[in-house]
């Protein structure tokens, strides 16, 4: 008898403990989604994400963020050429927090699995308001018709 209460004290603890654990990850991940806003109208962040972006990012995606030619088609290499960050790309698709995600951890960490691109992970490279400056910058170069619908995007993909 006293097993039988101990395993299921125990089975109570650990689903207890595993409740708890997933509360505090589910917590932190809206505490950190919200706190990831880019600045597109604050002068200053902009022209250090600028800064930042071309000693970055330009060798690849471009000076004028133009991006490299046949960006949608693989090469023969299997790799994905370096997109557009300007109106002509898909990068306004995404929300201010999977744009940092992305930059930040790599789209392997994001999507779990492997995914050939030459793009590297700046996690241990950029701090996180280096990489919110240069994703402003480049919000900042958008047509206003297009921060708009980048900023619908952030408001449905926003938990809160």
């Amino acid at each position: 008898m006293f097993l039988k209460l101990n395993h299921k004290f125990l089975h109570g603890c650990k689903l207890n403990l595993f409740a708890i654990g997933l509360y505090l990850i589910l917590s932190l991940n809206n505490q950190t989604h919200a706190n990831i806003s880019l600045m597109p109208d604050n002068s200053e962040t902009i022209t250090f994400g600028k800064d930042i972006y071309l000693q970055e990012c330009a060798s690849c995606h471009g000076k004028n963020l133009a991006g490299q030619a046949n960006w949608r088609e693989r090469d023969d290499k299997g790799y994905m050429p370096a997109p557009p960050h300007d109106k002509n790309g898909h990068t306004w698709h995404h929300s201010d927090y999977n744009l940092f995600l992305m930059t930040k951890y790599g789209i392997e960490k994001i999507i779990g699995k492997k995914y050939p691109n030459n793009m590297p992970a700046y996690e241990d490279m950029l701090s996180d308001y280096e990489i919110i400056a240069v994703l402003s910058y480049i919000k900042s170069t958008w047509p206003s018709y297009i921060q708009i619908q980048h900023d619908q995007i952030n408001t449905r993909s926003n938990p809160e």
